[in-house]
């Protein structure tokens, strides 16, 4: 590693001692807008949009970081810190049972209502359409995710595997979202044909 890298990583690590949930949200904002960025170009936008990738930082940044920040100290919590097989079992069980449902719901609708400007009407729609299908997609890879971060993250890097992760799985519900996107726009412009 440089001596770049290594300086900007003691940097880094300092801010997550000393300022936590400022620093995991920072980074889960920053990995956020990473991955819309990449779901952006892998969709085919010749401009990247600028507002949508703000948008969804802003999601990482206020609601993704903090989120996870208090989540895993509230599991830590509930769990006294301990880290054996059965113990990291029930954490993932009870992640995958409340805060996933929560988060794939919670995202959808933000994208729909915030980021798109869509009526509610119509996010409704669509999350009663396609939650059900993310959420099982969801449970067939989350659960994998959530065995490795309580088995072997410490708790300050958590959230930095989780929105690592995120980051990687966010692009293809986005590249989703915009296929939807796509078929509406048909869809109307052949209702006015």
């Amino acid at each position: 590693m440089s001596d770049t890298a290594k300086d900007a990583w003691r940097k880094y690590l300092i801010q997550l001692q000393v300022h936590p949930l400022r620093t995991k949200a920072i980074t889960a904002g920053v990995l956020a807008g990473f991955s819309d960025a990449v779901a952006q170009k892998i969709s085919g936008i010749k401009k990247l949009q600028l507002r949508r990738l703000l948008l969804i930082m802003l999601y990482g940044f206020a609601y993704g970081g903090p989120f996870g920040h208090f989540l895993h100290k509230l599991m830590d919590i509930i769990f006294k810190g301990k880290n054996d097989n059965k113990t990291v079992a029930k954490k993932v069980l009870l992640e995958q049972l409340t805060s996933s449902p929560w988060n794939n719901m919670v995202f959808m609708m933000y994208y729909g209502l915030v980021v798109e400007g869509r009526p509610w009407g119509l996010v409704k729609s669509k999350v009663r359409n396609d939650y059900p299908s993310i959420q099982l997609t969801a449970w067939k890879f989350w659960p994998i995710v959530g065995w490795v971060n309580y088995q072997y993250m410490p708790l300050q890097f958590r959230v930095l595997f989780h929105s690592f992760v995120a980051s990687c799985w966010c692009a293809p519900i986005s590249l989703g979202l915009l296929a939807f996107i796509f078929l509406l726009q048909i869809h109307v412009n052949l209702g006015n044909l």
